[in-house]
C-alpha cells in the first residue's frame, strides 16, 4: 500500500465509519477489514491518528484499528504477520513525539505501544525504555504527562508476563530503572506538596497526576520487579517512605475541600499507597516483616483512634483494614504445632503480632469495631424507612468485603475474635452483660448499641459456644426482646431474629423449636418489612442447615412444625406478593420451597394461593432468569408434593419445561438443569402419558446432541417415560431414539454407554416383540461385544442382559441377529453361536445383580431343546 496514494482513500474510508448512518458505515467498515492485512495499511493509520488537525473521531477508530492489528498481526508467526521493515517503522513512529493533546487518544496510543513492548521490548525494541526515560524528564508539561502515561502502562505490561525468561528480564529492567522511578516519584510528590501548601490549585493538579502515574509505576517495580525484595536497599526505603508520605497526604486532604478536582486525584493517590502495601504483602510476606509494626501501628491509629477523625475516608478505611486482616491471618506469620518445624523468618513475624497485639489494643479494636463501625448509621437508617428491600440486599451484599465498609468490619472482627479469643471473649461477654433486659424505646443510641453488641455474639457464634448459654439466653431475654413491638425497637427484632439464625447451627437444643416456630409466625406478621424479610431468611438458613449438618440434635420433626404449616405458608405467599425486588423474591420463594418439600403431601390443603399466583410471577419475570430458576425448583417441590395431582398444573408446567429445556431458545442456559429435573419429576408424578407431555419429547434428540453434564437427567427421562407408556412413546419416538443413541455411542464415557444400554435393556424388558426390531441398529454391536469380550466389566454385564432378553423372550429375532453378525463376520452361525456361549459362561462372574444372573442363567438354559 503506497503511503502518499493511500493516505487520502483510508481517511475517507475512516470517515463513513465514524457516521451514524449503517448504510454509509457497514460499506466502510467492510473495506476496512479487507485491508487488515494489507501491507502498508498501519503505517498510514500512525499517520492518521498523529496528525493533530484531522477530527478527533477518524484518529480514534484509526487508533483503535492500529490496537486490534497489534493483537492479530504483531507475532511473528501470526497468519499475514505485518513484515520486519513496517514493524521497525511502526516502533520508531510510536514514539518520536509524546505530544498527543487528546486524553483518550492518549491513553489508547499508550495502551497500544505497552502491546508492542510485550512483544518485542527490550530484544527487537531496546531504544523504547531509555527514550521513555528522557521524555519523562522534559519541561514541557504535556510531552511529559504522555511519557509518563505511556512509561505506565508499559510497566504495567511488562509486570504482567509470567514466563521465567520474560519474568528475568523484568527483573532485571527493574534493577535498572528502579532508582531513576523513585526519585521521579519524590520530585513529583514533593512539587504537589508544595503547590498545595501555596494554594496553588491548578499545578498542584497536574503534579497530582504525575505524582499517581509515577506511583503506579513504582507499584509494579517493587511489586514484581525484584524475588527477594528484602535485601534491596531501595525498594525497603521506598516501602517506608510510603507511611510518612501517606500522613503527609492525609494532612494535605484537611486543606483540600471535597468539592475541589484536586479531591478526586489525592483520595485516589491515598488509595494507591496502600495498595502498593497490601500488593507488597500479598507477593512478599517475608519480605513484608521489617513493615508489620509500621503497618498495624499505622492502620489502628487512623482506624481505631481519635487521630483519624476528620481526615479518614471509607475507602481509606475499608484498606486499612484489609491490611490489619492480612497481617492477622497471613499462614506466613503463623508457627507450626512444632515451633522447630517454624522458620526463623515465620517467628520473628509471630513475635512482632504477639507484641503489637497487647490486651489494652486488642480490648480497644473490638470495642472500636462493635460499638462504632457497627453501628447502623443515618444514611443506613434512613434508606430502611425509604427503601426496606433495598436495604436488605444491602446487608447481605455477598462476596463485597473488600470494597464495602460494614462487611470490612465485620469480616475484621471475625478473623481477630477467631484469632485471639482467649483474649476478647470476656471483652465481649461484658459487653453483652452490660445490656440485659429490655432497652428504653425511646433511647435511639442504646438501641443502636445493642444491635451492634448482638451482631457481634451472632459473627463471634462459633468462638463463643463454650462461653454462652445460647438457649437460656433465648428463653430468658431473647424472646422477649422479640415481643417488643413499637416500632422504634425494630431494629432489635430484626437482629435478634438474625442472631438466632446464626446460633442454629452451634446450639440449639430440639425442644425449643416449637417456641422458635411461634417467633418466627409472630414476626412474619410484624409491621416492618425488614423484619418479615429477615425473619423468612433465617427459616431458610434453619432449613438449609436441617440438610447440612448430621447431627441428632438437628433433625426435622415435622410434628413440630405442622401446628405453625397452614399460618407460616400462608404469610410467606403474602411476602412473596409484597416484595418487588428480584432477589427477595428468589429468597422468599426458596423458603417456601423448603417448607413444601419438608412436609410433602401435607402441603396440598394450603398451595391453591401460590399455584395461581406462579404463572404471573414467571411472565413478570421474563428478564429475570435467576427468578425463573428460582420458580422452577418451587414447581419440582409443588409437584412432589401434590404427586398425581400435580396433572392439574399441566396447562402452566409443560410449556415452561418446553421453554426450559429447548436448546434453541436463549433462556436454556440457566433454566436447562432445573428444567430437567422438573421434566423429570413431573413424569414420575404423572398418572398417565398425556399427548402434551408425549410432545415435549421432540426437545430430546437435541439435548442428547449436547452431551453435556445434563445427559444423566435426559436418561432417567427416557426410562421414565418407557415405563410409564411404552407403545405410545416407542411408536412416536423410538426411530430417532436410536438415531441419536447410535450417535451417541460413537463418542460417550463408559458410563455414558452404559446408560444407553440401560435404556435398551428397559425397552426389551417392557416391550419384549417390537422393542428388538425398534433399536435394531443398535444389537449387532452388542453381540459382537459378546464374542469379543468386552474388557469392562459393567459394560459386558448389560451386554448380557440385553442379549439375555432378546434370547429368551424373542428367540426368532436372536436367529436372525446371529445370522447378520455371522454375515458381516464372514463366520459360521454355529461358530458365533459356539464363541458367544463360551464368552458368556467365561464372564458370567461380571453380573453382581441377581436378576440379571438369574436372566443370563435362564437365557443359555432356553438353547438346550434346540437341535443345534
Amino acid at each position: 500500500m503506497d503511503l502518499n496514494s493511500a493516505s487520502t482513500v483510508v481517511l475517507q474510508v475512516l470517515t463513513q465509519a465514524t457516521s451514524q448512518d449503517t448504510a454509509v458505515l457497514k460499506p466502510a467498515e467492510e473495506q476496512l477489514k479487507q485491508w487488515e492485512t494489507q501491507p502498508g495499511f498501519y503505517s498510514v493509520l500512525l499517520n492518521i491518528f498523529t496528525n493533530h488537525t484531522l477530527d478527533v473521531n477518524v484518529r480514534w477508530l484509526a487508533v483503535l484499528y492500529f490496537k486490534n492489528g497489534i493483537d492479530r498481526y504483531w507475532r511473528r508467526v501470526a497468519p499475514h504477520a505485518l513484515s520486519e521493515e513496517e514493524k521497525t517503522t511502526l516502533r520508531a513512529g510510536l514514539i518520536t513525539n509524546f505530544n498527543e493533546p487528546v486524553n483518550q487518544i492518549a491513553t489508547q496510543i499508550s495502551v497500544l505501544i505497552a502491546k508492542v513492548a510485550r512483544v518485542d521490548c527490550p530484544r527487537q525494541w531496546p531504544e523504547l525504555i531509555p527514550t521513555l526515560l528522557e521524555s519523562v524528564k522534559v519541561q514541557d508539561d504535556l510531552r511529559q504527562h504522555r511519557a509518563l502515561l505511556t512509561f505506565y502502562h508499559v510497566t504495567k505490561t511488562l509486570a504482567s508476563k509470567r514466563l521465567a525468561a520474560d519474568r528475568k528480564l523484568f527483573y532485571d529492567l527493574a534493577s535498572g530503572i528502579y532508582s531513576f522511578a523513585c526519585s521521579l516519584w519524590n520530585h513529583h510528590t514533593d512539587t504537589f506538596l508544595r503547590q498545595v501548601c501555596t494554594g496553588d490549585e491548578a499545578a498542584a493538579t497536574n503534579s497530582l497526576e504525575r505524582t499517581l502515574l509515577s506511583l503506579k509505576v513504582l507499584r509494579k517495580l517493587t511489586v514484581h520487579g525484584f524475588v527477594e525484595p528484602h535485601w534491596n536497599v531501595e525498594v525497603m526505603g521506598f516501602l517506608h517512605a510510603v507511611f510518612e508520605r501517606l500522613k503527609q497526604f492525609l494532612e494535605c486532604s484537611r486543606t483540600v475541600r471535597a468539592e475541589n478536582v484536586c479531591r478526586d486525584r489525592l483520595e485516589k493517590t491515598i488509595i494507591l499507597f496502600t495498595k502498593v502495601l497490601l500488593d507488597f504483602l500479598d507477593q512478599h510476606p517475608f519480605s513484608f516483616i521489617p513493615l508489620i509494626q509500621k503497618s498495624l501501628e499505622f492502620a489502628v491509629t487512623y482506624v481505631f483512634t481519635e487521630a483519624g477523625e476528620g481526615i479518614v475516608f471509607e475507602r481509606f478505611i475499608v484498606q486499612c483494614m484489609n491490611l490489619i486482616k492480612m497481617i492477622v491471618k497471613n499462614y506466613a506469620y503463623k508457627p507450626s504445632k512444632n515451633i522447630e518445624d517454624s522458620s526463623p523468618e515465620t517467628l520473628e513475624a509471630h513475635k512482632i503480632k504477639t507484641a503489637f497485639f497487647t490486651y489494652p489494643t486488642l480490648m480497644e479494636i473490638c470495642r472500636r469495631l462493635v460499638t462504632h463501625y457497627f453501628l447502623l448509621t443515618k444514611e443506613e437508617l434512613a434508606m430502611w424507612e425509604e427503601d426496606p428491600e433495598g436495604f436488605t440486599v444491602e446487608e447481605t451484599g455477598g462476596d463485597s468485603w473488600k470494597y464495602s465498609l460494614r462487611p470490612c468490619t465485620e469480616v475484621l472482627f471475625i478473623d481477630i475474635f477467631h484469632e485471639y479469643n482467649q483474649t476478647l471473649t470476656p471483652v465481649l461477654l461484658e459487653m453483652v452483660h452490660n445490656l440485659q433486659g429490655s432497652t428504653n424505646i425511646e433511647d435511639t443510641g442504646a438501641i443502636l448499641i445493642k444491635d451492634a453488641v448482638y451482631n457481634a455474639v451472632g459473627l463471634a457464634a462459633y468462638e463463643l459456644f463454650d462461653s454462652v448459654d445460647f438457649d437460656q439466653w433465648f428463653k430468658n431475654q431473647l424472646l422477649a426482646e422479640l415481643q417488643v413491638s413499637h416500632n422504634r425497637y425494630k431494629p432489635i427484632r430484626r437482629r435478634v431474629i438474625w442472631l438466632i439464625g446464626q446460633w442454629i447451627s452451634v446450639k440449639f437444643k430440639s425442644d425449643l423449636r416449637p417456641m422458635l416456630y411461634e417467633a418466627i409466625r409472630n414476626l412474619l406478621q410484624d409491621q416492618d418489612l425488614v423484619v418479615r424479610i429477615e425473619t423468612a431468611r433465617t427459616l431458610n438458613l434453619y432449613f438449609f442447615l436441617n440438610d447440612y449438618l448430621p447431627v441428632d440434635d438437628f433433625e426435622f420433626r415435622s410434628d413440630q412444625f405442622l401446628p405453625f404449616l397452614e399460618s407460616m405458608f400462608t404469610l410467606l405467599f403474602q411476602l412473596l406478593q409484597e416484595v418487588n425486588q428480584c432477589d427477595t423474591k428468589m429468597h422468599v420463594l426458596h423458603v417456601l420451597s423448603c417448607v413444601i418439600e419438608r412436609v410433602n403431601m401435607q402441603i396440598r390443603p394450603y398451595v391453591g394461593c401460590l399455584v395461581q399466583y406462579l404463572p404471573l410471577l414467571w411472565k413478570q419475570s421474563e428478564e429475570h432468569n435467576m427468578l425463573r430458576c428460582a420458580i422452577l425448583t418451587t414447581l419440582i417441590h409443588l409437584v412432589q408434593g401434590l404427586g398425581a395431582d400435580s396433572k392439574n398444573l399441566y396447562p402452566f408446567l409443560l410449556p415452561i419445561i418446553q421453554l426450559s429445556t429447548d436448546v434453541s431458545q436463549p433462556p436454556h442456559v440457566y433454566l436447562l438443569e432445573d428444567g430437567l429435573e422438573l421434566w423429570l419429576v413431573t413424569l414420575e408424578n404423572s398418572p398417565c402419558l398425556t399427548p402434551e407431555l408425549l410432545r415435549i419429547f421432540q426437545n430430546m434428540s437435541s439435548l442428547l446432541e449436547l452431551s453435556s453434564e445434563n445427559l444423566k437427567n435426559c436418561f432417567k427421562i427416557i426410562n421414565a417415560y418407557i415405563f410409564l407408556s411404552s407403545s405410545e412413546f416407542l411408536q412416536t419416538y423410538a426411530a430417532g431414539l436410536c438415531r441419536s443413541f447410535c450417535e451417541l455411542l460413537k463418542d460417550i464415557t463408559t458410563e455414558g454407554q452404559v446408560q444407553v444400554l440401560k435404556v435398551v435393556e428397559n425397552v426389551l424388558k417392557v416391550n419384549p416383540v417390537l422393542g428388538p426390531q425398534m433399536f435394531q441398529p443398535l444389537l449387532p454391536s452388542v453381540l459382537r461385544g459378546i464374542i469379543d469380550g468386552e474388557r469392562y466389566p459393567v459394560v459386558m454385564s448389560t451386554y448380557l442382559g440385553i442379549m439375555g432378553r432378546v434370547l429368551l423372550q424373542n428367540a426368532s429375532f436372536f436367529s436372525l441377529l446371529l445370522s447378520q453378525v455371522a454375515c458381516e463376520l464372514g463366520q459360521e452361525m454355529d461358530q458365533i453361536l459356539g464363541n458367544m456361549i463360551e464368552m458368556w459362561v467365561d464372564r458370567m462372574d461380571n453380573i453382581t445383580q441377581p436378576e440379571r444372573r438369574k436372566l443370563s442363567a435362564l437365557a443359555l438354559l432356553s438353547l438346550l431343546p434346540s437341535l443345534n
